[in-house]
């Protein structure tokens, strides 16, 4: 009885051992958060507005970790004279529609000039940086070539070396991590404002890196300073940050979201529904003349790395087919370090192709050549063309383009 005693004790007092370091790991883990550019900079590098007439781009996600707006943390600061807001696509509150432009008006809650930088102007005019002396960007990127307010950025930038004002970037996580670089390298000649420089469509780079590579590499040459955020490592996605995710824009509502953009991005330049009036945009795939059950079936046989396909059936609310009863696919990324976004992207596109061959459609709206960058992608999948040989097709300029990159890489 006494050596079952015996052993008894030292069984509980190992479980409490056990539990202690548990709970200890998990407090730790809870301690984990990336310091975003914005904390970054009013903790330590203040200095750099101090007493500065400030033009700020952003839009909801500029915010830090308890969620506070970065125009309200720079307009409460006594030192900092906050004096202009601009805003990209959606709008500084983030309250327009994909392709709507915003007008000049009065933000409600600081009463500060709100001037769009989407629609006719993109770039800031001499005019709106008149009571300016530093410009500051603040704006959650997705880590995707075809998304605008990267190119907002490269405009701003533009505009503060003509008129000869520091710019300041306050740098955010790549919710996709900053890894994985993949798909083909944009040629000039397709240049737009959903792809304005010869990167990958998955550059795996922060807001921060991107604006060094634009800087030099597309000799913009601003007075560019970049915050560093602190404690982001390349591996990390968004969730493993710790920090709350806003979403970017109305049709990019998760993190998830993000992850698929790159590959299902590309449904939006064929007469196929990518989702858009649906609560899960680019996840959803689908259109009236669809078999869900035969597309699930054709992708899922190809065993793409890392994600699966459901057949589904949907009725937009607005864009594409909106009110009508649409039929396709769920995307589901089981595993993102194993899933390839662009090469699914183009499976995606090959298979509808070559089911649908009277039906499918590329659009001249939402052009496809501008969102891949290049227009011998789409002849080769309407040639039949294997996606395997359209990515050996790319892969030089993809090789080029990250030895290039390696030089503007903040976080290694």
């Amino acid at each position: 009885m006494k050596k079952m005693m015996i052993v008894l004790a030292v069984f509980l007092l190992a479980f409490c051992l056990s539990s202690s370091k548990s709970v200890t790991a998990i407090k730790e883990k809870k301690k984990t958060r990336v310091s975003t550019g914005i904390e970054v900079l009013l903790k330590e590098e203040k200095k750099l507005l101090k007493g500065k007439k400030v033009g700020l781009i952003t839009n909801p996600t500029g915010i830090d970790s308890h969620l506070t707006s970065v125009v309200d943390l720079l307009h409460d600061e006594p030192d900092i004279q906050l004096t202009a807001l601009f805003g990209p696509e959606h709008g500084v509150r983030g309250d327009a529609q994909a392709g709507a432009s915003v007008d000049f008006y009065k933000d409600e809650k600081t009463g500060l000039p709100v001037y769009s930088l989407y629609g006719k102007t993109k770039k800031p005019t001499p005019e709106m940086l008149k009571d300016v002396e530093v410009l500051v960007f603040d704006i959650q990127d997705v880590g995707t070539r075809y998304y605008t307010y990267i190119y907002t950025m490269a405009y701003a930038m533009e505009a503060a070396k003509e008129n000869d004002i520091p710019f300041i970037v306050l740098d955010r996580p790549n919710p996709q991590g900053g890894e994985a670089i993949d798909g083909p390298v944009l040629e000039q000649e397709f240049s737009s404002f959903v792809g304005m420089y010869p990167i990958p469509l998955k550059h795996g780079m922060t807001v921060g890196e991107l604006a060094t590579l634009f800087n030099k590499e597309f000799k913009i040459g601003a007075n560019l300073k970049v915050i560093k955020m602190k404690g982001w490592k390349r591996e990390m996605d968004y969730e493993a940050t710790g920090l709350p995710f806003v979403l970017p824009s109305p049709n990019m509502p998760t993190v998830s979201t993000a992850f698929v953009y790159p590959a299902t991005g590309l449904i939006e330049g064929t007469n196929v529904s990518e989702g858009r009036g649906t609560t899960k945009p680019f996840e959803l795939i689908g259109a009236p003349y669809m078999n869900g059950d035969v597309l699930a079936t054709r992708l899922n046989a190809l065993r793409l790395p890392g994600v699966q396909f459901r057949a589904a059936s949907f009725t937009p609310l607005f864009s594409k087919y909106a009110g009508e009863l649409s039929h396709g696919v769920e995307m589901y990324v089981m595993d993102r370090k194993k899933f390839k976004a662009v090469p699914t992207g183009l499976h995606l596109i090959k298979t509808i192709h070559d089911l649908y061959p009277d039906e499918f459609e590329f659009l001249q709206a939402n052009n496809f050549n501008l969102l891949i960058g290049n227009g011998w992608v789409k002849r080769e999948i309407e040639a039949g063309s294997s996606v395997t040989e359209i990515m050996k097709k790319y892969q030089g300029d993809l090789d080029a383009f990250k030895k290039v990159r390696k030089n503007y890489l903040l976080y290694r």
